[in-house]
């Protein structure tokens, strides 16, 4: 049985899109044995605006969402989604893991894992957290290139770029609050695969 798992029962992931939260928690489940969740799973709210592998389309209402609303508006929205439709059920996963022993240990990773949303959460026993960043340039690359961003038309594009402009947003206040609150915080750059993130990660989250 791994150390971390005689004192901690729930890993919280945070951090924007396409940092790298799934690779991380899939990783660390690899490592230590536990449950994996998503907070992606828990409620709806319009994704990335982009064909991907399940559709022919962007769907209309994902088009309008980034279409009509401003960068500022678009990360006001999605926090207040998360803390209305994600956040009571984020609670309700975290305290069944932390506190019933019979359950197993969890990895829950997601956007929504909002610093001052889960900070109670993370101040209880059994509970501890990481939030990742990378670089703007970083984040620009995954996101054209899972988009295709080069290939579409100019108004696809301007819908990616919202999205884009948004993510960016997203983790610069996400760090701001981070360092505010005096959480572990990561820079997905500062090592080359996901296992050894996966280390660096459980080495942090033992030392705090």
């Amino acid at each position: 049985m791994n150390e971390l798992s005689n004192e901690t029962r729930v890993i919280l992931i945070g951090g924007s899109s396409h940092v790298g939260k799934s690779t991380l928690g899939q990783s660390l489940v690899a490592r230590l044995g536990w449950s994996y969740r998503s907070t992606d799973k828990l409620a709806r709210h319009p994704g990335h605006p982009w064909v991907g592998a399940n559709r022919n389309a962007i769907p209309e209402h994902v088009a309008e969402h980034y279409g009509t609303l401003s960068v500022d508006a678009l990360f006001v929205d999605v926090l207040s989604h998360y803390e209305k439709n994600v956040l009571p059920q984020v609670e309700i996963i975290v305290h069944s893991h932390a506190s019933d022993l019979s359950t197993e240990c969890l990895i829950l990773e997601g956007s929504a894992l909002w610093p001052e949303f889960v900070a109670n959460l993370v101040s209880e026993n059994g509970v501890k957290a990481i939030w990742l960043t990378a670089s703007d340039q970083l984040f620009s690359y995954r996101i054209f290139s899972e988009s295709n961003f080069y290939n579409v038309s100019e108004d696809k594009k301007h819908l990616i770029q919202k999205f884009l402009d948004r993510t960016l947003l997203y983790n610069k206040r996400m760090r701001e609050k981070v360092e505010n609150l005096g959480f572990m915080c990561i820079d997905v750059e500062s090592v080359s695969v996901a296992d050894e993130l996966s280390k660096k990660c459980m080495e942090l989250m033992q030392v705090a």
